[in-house]
């Protein structure tokens, strides 16, 4: 089964970006360990419904599980100190209040940003447009250009390969590797700004931006899906602070 015919992928993506938004909200309430750790336990676990196979999920994760522990070992370094010195290195300084905080850094980092990244990879954008126009009420303009926007993001990818070959063919791509990055990366967003500018004339042309209240080709509903995605967003949160509550870790960031 893949990601499109999962069951998290026939449900309302407005849903989805609802239980992302409770997840993170709670998480980012407090700094421990406690709540961290339960919430990425079962997120984990909610993650097997997701469809993706083991590829596209280390894929797809990938620059989240590179800078989740950076994020986390900045914290330990230079982050406040509290508690027994462990280790110190001229102006950096290792104690049991940094290790903790980087840890609870680290797993929080990893249990906002999973949920959030293959939730709406099981996602289409046509979908997610659908739902911010219809269940939200969104602009219509606002909504469309943001769906045209986000279908052109996939072509960075091949935009970016074929100049790439375009100037390693002129004899220009064997320079050194930092200054050939910032040459082609501008190069890439001049050509974004050129296809923005078409684009955005191309759909004024065709009436995308009319006043006239749109209809939509496909109708985006809420119903039992949803709300059992709802529940079960609700029960990772309200699991996350009760354990935390529990174990007396939990402290309130505006307290």
């Amino acid at each position: 089964m893949g990601a499109g015919d999962s069951a998290l992928a026939r449900v309302n993506p407005i849903a989805k970006l609802a239980v992302a938004v409770l997840i993170s909200v709670t998480l980012l309430l407090s700094i421990d360990v406690v709540s961290a750790s339960v919430a990425l336990i079962l997120v984990c676990v909610l993650l097997f419904w997701s469809g993706l196979d083991a590829r596209g999920f280390w894929l797809r994760t990938a620059p989240l599980w590179l800078g989740a522990p950076f994020a986390g070992l900045t914290t330990v370094l230079y982050g406040e100190d509290s508690g027994t010195l462990l280790a110190s290195w001229g102006f950096v300084s290792i104690t049991e209040g940094s290790l903790a905080l980087g840890i609870a850094i680290m797993l929080r980092v990893l249990a906002i940003g999973l949920p959030s990244i293959v939730l709406f990879a099981t996602t289409d954008p046509t979908d997610l447009a659908d739902g911010l126009g219809q269940v939200l009420h969104l602009p219509a303009r606002f909504v469309l250009g943001g769906l045209a926007g986000l279908r052109m993001v996939g072509l960075f990818v091949d935009d970016w390969r074929a100049l790439g070959q375009a100037r390693r063919a002129r004899g220009v791509g064997d320079v050194r590797m930092l200054v050939r990055f910032a040459s082609q990366a501008f190069a890439l967003l001049v050509l974004a700004i050129r296809r923005g500018s078409k684009l955005a004339t191309a759909m004024e042309a065709k009436g995308f931006g009319s006043p006239i209240e749109r209809t939509w080709a496909r109708p985006s509903t809420v119903g039992r899906p949803e709300l059992v995605l709802l529940l079960i967003g609700a029960s990772i949160a309200a699991a996350a602070i009760t354990a935390a509550v529990l174990a007396g870790t939990w402290e309130f960031i505006l307290a």
